[in-house]
């Protein structure tokens, strides 16, 4: 299975995305409000710049205290960006999430922002393969 598939079966207004200078105050209220783990960093809404994760703002609260919700996101933001294309497939994805040990990936053509692929959604990819898979063969051992 492709990333388009998913892209293409998500409901929803695209990717949510914050300039570098948005404070890290602001970026975790959109993330509060919109009920989301990670924004994408971008100045015109189409270039990712970089990443920035709930865990990202936890982590520098623990190190630093609140003083860190006045800072740019830029300043926090993962700019070392993993990202894939709509024709990368699932399973790549996946395992570029699990060795880099992050949730969110950019999905980006001609270095422009197209989505946004989840690890939930790239499991959830997943396991309806595995599903259908398992369908076919108890149709092909039953012979229908």
């Amino acid at each position: 299975m492709l990333v388009r598939a998913i892209l293409n079966s998500k409901s929803g207004s695209g990717v949510v995305t914050v300039k570098t200078s948005t404070s890290v105050a602001d970026a975790a209220k959109i993330l509060s409000e919109k009920r989301i783990g990670t924004v994408v960093v971008s100045d015109d809404g189409e270039t990712p710049a970089g990443i920035l994760s709930e865990r990202d703002i936890v982590r520098e609260l623990a190190k630093s205290g609140s003083g860190c919700l006045t800072q740019a996101v830029s300043t926090y933001m993962t700019s070392e960006l993993v990202t894939c294309t709509s024709d990368s497939s699932v399973q790549d994805v996946l395992a570029q999430m699990t060795e880099g040990r992050f949730r969110h990936m950019p999905v980006v053509e001609d270095g422009k922002l197209i989505g946004i692929v989840t690890l939930g959604d790239a499991v959830k990819a997943q396991l309806a393969e595995v599903a259908m898979e398992k369908d076919a063969l108890a149709g092909m051992i039953m012979g229908h």
